[in-house]
Parts: C-alpha cells; sequence; structure tokens
C-alpha cells in the first residue's frame, strides 16, 4: 500500500472536508435553536409546591406552623386590645416562579443568555471552520512539489499573529497616552 494519495483520493477528501464543515456548521444552527429553546423553558417554568413530595411536605409543615403561629399573634394581640382588623398578621405563600415572575428580570436574562448563545455559536463556527482550513492546508501539503510552493504554505500567517494577546500594559499605555492628548 502506498503512503502517496492519488488526484483521486484527494480530490474525494477536499469534497468530504467541505461537506463536513457544512454539515457542522447547520449542526451549531441546530444547537442554537436548542439552546434557546431550553433556556425559554426554564425562564417560563412554574413550580408547584404538590409537584414534588418534598417540596409538599415542607410546604404544608410551614402551613401548620404557620397557622400555630397565627393563633398566638391573634391571643396576644387580643390581650393587647389590637382589634382584629388592625392586628399584625403572619402567612406562608408558596412563589411559583422565583424572580422569573418579573417581567423585566425575565427579558434582562434573556438579552444575556441569547447573547451567551450567540457567542458560543460563533466561536464553534470559528472552531469548525479553523478545523476545515487545518485540513485542506494539510491535504494541499501532501500534492506541494517544489520548495516556493513549501515555502509559501509556512509563511502563511495564523490567527494568533495577525491578532496577537492584548497585554494590559498595552492597554494602561494607550489610556495614558489619551489622556495627554
Amino acid at each position: 500500500m502506498s503512503d502517496l494519495m492519488t488526484r483521486a483520493d484527494i480530490s474525494n477528501l477536499e469534497r468530504l472536508i467541505r461537506k463536513q464543515e457544512r454539515v457542522c456548521l447547520t449542526a451549531l444552527d441546530q444547537r442554537e435553536a436548542e439552546l434557546k429553546a431550553d433556556f425559554e423553558r426554564k425562564i417560563a417554568a412554574v413550580y408547584y409546591y404538590d409537584q414534588d413530595e418534598v417540596w409538599k411536605k415542607a410546604y404544608t409543615e410551614a402551613k401548620e406552623i404557620a397557622q400555630q403561629a397565627k393563633a398566638q399573634i391573634a391571643a396576644r394581640c387580643e390581650e393587647m386590645g389590637i382589634p382584629e382588623e388592625f392586628a399584625p398578621s403572619l402567612d406562608v405563600q408558596w412563589y411559583r416562579r422565583g424572580e422569573n415572575a418579573v417581567k423585566d428580570r425575565r427579558d434582562e436574562l434573556r438579552r444575556k443568555a441569547m447573547a451567551e448563545i450567540a457567542a458560543l455559536k460563533k466561536s464553534g463556527r470559528t472552531q469548525v471552520e479553523i478545523w476545515s482550513l487545518n485540513a485542506q492546508t494539510k491535504l494541499a501539503s501532501k500534492t506541494l512539489t517544489s520548495e516556493a510552493a513549501k515555502t509559501f504554505l509556512d509563511e502563511m500567517p495564523s490567527t494568533t499573529e495577525l491578532m496577537p494577546k492584548l497585554e494590559y500594559q498595552h492597554v494602561t499605555s494607550l489610556l495614558e497616552d489619551s489622556r495627554k492628548r
């Protein structure tokens, strides 16, 4: 078996790489939709005390304790001569939605979630494209025969070279320079 690839091998692999890239990008669209739907399900969830045995038991016990406390408060108010309509009171409530009951909070959470999902998708898309480029480059390098072509391939810039890491010191010096103007 030969280590050299035929023109047909290369052509087939190139098509496969491009197809793999398209499928991965489509899968990212699907994943984005799934993440959005999952978030919407979570943010719209309503929880009833009787849908879980532990919750039901805790709520029932709290209501019983609250009834006893209400009786004690009412008795003390009567001793103190406080009319029933002005007397303090106590009750136990089950809040089915927590902070998600407030529309503004849901909107705020939704904006943040959608921004995070978009960032995840963009990152995924970049990773797919980098994989595709690396695969295509590796495949192309197998067909290069001239030193000039190999040198050209080796001199192609990387993402890190095109956009190097941003150093904190550099940012602070830019800020200082802008303040001097």
